[in-house]
């Protein structure tokens, strides 16, 4: 599945934070959950609508914007 596809910003919800499939769980939250200790088992466990592919798009999302503002500066 296309990261695109997972992650959807919109203006209205969560302030137009990229969020997950729609849902009001942004990508911040996961990987503020990650870089706290939890696993993805975890976070799955406590966000059941989640899935290891929501997670695997959130770091693939951070990964991209990192690139963009890196070539940006370049």
């Amino acid at each position: 599945m296309d990261d695109r596809e997972v992650i959807t910003i919109e203006p209205g919800k969560r302030g137009g934070r990229p969020c997950i499939r729609g849902m009001r769980i942004t990508v911040y939250d996961v990987l503020d959950y990650l870089a706290a200790g939890m696993t993805e088992a975890e976070i799955l466990a406590d966000f059941p609508e989640l899935t290891v592919e929501d997670i695997r798009a959130c770091l693939g999302f951070a990964a991209d914007r990192e690139r963009r503002l890196l070539a940006a500066t370049a």
